[in-house]
């Protein structure tokens, strides 16, 4: 593919972008310290104290601030053509308000229709999102179906696209759903090329007959989605795809984890040394399903996506203790945005309505609000969920993820004290509603820097189309990699050596006439009733079973009595009258 050139102000060109980062506190997943940072040509040049620098650069004062790495959003969909229409935040949109909430990476999902190969999809996306990207973005491939030409051209995306990272449905029956064998068939051929798997994962099957039944009860509305979709259909897949995958040994990443039961799935799996990650989304870390019983139809087909939101008060805490302790990995935001007269096409029929929310902008603040704020993570465990810890997996640490030396200058000067107010009347989405509505956060970006620039200040964005860069993402990433070639050794199966059996060996007669091993227990009378010995007074055995499937009887050969025979003894004696 042919990218044409870009033409940007003289201002992002120039080579005198120097910024100088003062008196702030780094963070990283694993230190925090006071230091200066100086960045030059968009990257980080110098961390420390007492740096020496060249005239011309800006000071920017990070006193009683954190200095943090800008946030990679691993879950998006920008203007995905989905369910009859497109999401409405586009590559521009979406990554203009990425930026306005400290996420300096987004991670977009290749998601085209049943039947069009990974190579015609990859170019679709890359002609859609470089013209337009406001920050740098990296891309998933999603395999909705499975052929030997897919196989091969996942090859092609992963040596020479550079994509590292294959999702497969269980839900979207029909639609974009995979079955269980091509399932094994997918992770076979990521593990293999030495790439991540990841997984959409809910009971497709079951979900396609709830939704049959709640609609033939007259349950139209955007309650109907949720009750679809009980916890049990995502734990369920959940534990499924672990299992498939292990068989294979091909590491897993599970895809907006939204119920207690498949992140406790999760959970049990990690303990037992299942190679397998779980990403909650900003969605289900920040609210519930209880909108979706809402009386005001747009609100709750606002809250329509999938997996669902789930109506479980307490299960935002949950996922938010579990990511906290590190059963749970990274989060993005799933954002895949349409606005009220998008979500009416299903006014009549909740299946109509587009899957899909916010939050591509409010992740890191509701983030920091339900997990730092109220004490269950410290900043260190913060930059790791949002930053970090996808930045290793998908392979791309240290350049994207840390403060250091060489690393790309992607940073979030933080406010932790500073206070704001998600509504959709001020967020930077082109989307009219916002999941999290009145929700106050603690925790803010004051000024957030990407490849050198300054892009938000004193709450106004200076981003330019275009300006973003694509960044591969290489494969066999030593993060998700070196247990599983570790395991390929030490997991491999071995004959056990043994010396020959020179024993007698039973003798199988074949039955000549059917051409089959000749089996004492079955009956010779059409193999349907069990036929043991005789009992010792010659009777029939009555262990035997006399009934069959088909209906037949043991005796049904024996002579039936019928009317016309006169029975000169019946049972209760003779009659006097002329019945008998």
């Amino acid at each position: 593919m042919n990218t044409p050139l870009r033409k940007f102000p003289i201002h992002l060109k120039s080579a005198q972008n120097r910024l100088l980062l003062k008196g702030g506190q780094v963070v990283n997943d694993d230190l925090m310290v006071q230091a200066d940072v100086y960045i030059e040509d968009g990257i980080i040049r110098q961390v420390g104290s007492d740096l020496v620098i060249p005239g011309g650069t800006r000071s920017i004062d990070c006193r009683g601030k954190l200095v943090m790495p800008g946030g990679i959003d691993t879950h998006t969909h920008m203007e995905l053509p989905f369910m009859g229409t497109k999401s409405v935040d586009d590559f521009y949109w979406g990554t203009r308000a990425a930026l306005a909430g400290g996420t300096t990476m987004i991670m977009d999902f290749v998601l085209d229709s049943k039947g069009v190969l990974p190579l015609e999809a990859y170019n679709k996306w890359r002609e859609k999102a470089d013209p337009k990207v406001c920050c740098d973005y990296a891309l998933h491939m999603a395999i909705t179906w499975w052929s030997d030409k897919v196989k091969e051209e996942m090859a092609v995306i992963c040596k020479e696209k550079g994509i590292n990272s294959f999702k497969v449905f269980t839900a979207y029956k029909d639609v974009f759903m995979l079955r269980d064998d091509e399932l094994l068939k997918v992770f076979a051929a990521c593990k293999e090329l030495g790439s991540l798997a990841q997984v959409h994962a809910e009971n497709g099957d079951v979900i396609a007959e709830n939704c049959k039944k709640l609609l033939a009860l007259g349950i139209t509305g955007p309650e109907g989605h949720y009750m679809a979709r009980s916890e049990e259909v995502e734990e369920e897949a959940t534990h499924r795809c672990i299992m498939l995958a292990n068989q294979v040994n091909c590491p897993l990443y599970v895809v907006h984890v939204m119920s207690k039961g498949a992140a406790d799935s999760i959970r049990r799996a990690r303990s037992k040394g299942a190679v397998v990650w779980g990403e909650p989304i900003a969605a289900g870390l920040g609210t519930d399903g209880t909108h979706h019983f809402n009386s005001c139809w747009r609100h709750a087909a606002g809250h329509v996506m999938g997996p669902t939101l789930k109506e479980d008060p307490s299960t935002p805490g949950y996922l938010m203790d579990l990511l906290a302790n590190g059963d749970l990995e990274c989060t993005g935001s799933d954002n895949c945005t349409f606005n009220a007269d998008q979500k009416a096409l299903g006014k009549d029929d909740f299946t109509k309505i587009p899957n899909g929310v916010n939050g591509v902008e409010d992740r890191m603040s509701v983030i920091w609000e339900k997990g730092v704020h109220s004490g269950k993570m410290d900043p260190c465990r913060f930059v790791a969920v949002t930053s970090t810890n996808a930045a290793k997996l998908f392979n791309i640490y240290p350049r994207k993820g840390r403060i250091a030396v060489g690393s790309d200058a992607d940073v979030v000067i933080w406010d932790p004290t500073a206070m704001r107010t998600i509504s959709a009347a001020t967020h930077h989405q082109k989307v009219d509603f916002n999941i999290f509505e009145g929700m106050t956060c603690h925790g803010v970006p004051k000024i957030v820097i990407a490849n050198g620039r300054v892009v938000l200040e004193e709450k106004e964005l200076h981003v330019t189309q275009g300006a973003g860069r694509y960044i591969p993402t290489p494969c066999f990433s030593q993060y998700v990699y070196n247990r599983i070639q570790c395991r390929d050794v030490s997991r491999a199966p071995k004959k056990v050596e043994r010396e020959p059996y020179d024993g007698a060996i039973v003798e199988i007669k074949m039955d000549d006439k059917k051409g089959s091993v000749e089996n004492p227990i079955t009956a010779s009378r059409d193999s349907m009733f069990h036929s043991r010995p005789p009992t010792r007074g010659g009777g029939r055995n009555m262990h035997d079973s006399g009934f069959s499937i088909s209906g037949k009887q043991v005796d049904d050969q024996r002579m039936v009595k019928t009317s016309g025979q006169r029975i000169s003894q019946p049972p209760g004696g003779r009659s006097s009258g002329n019945l008998w």
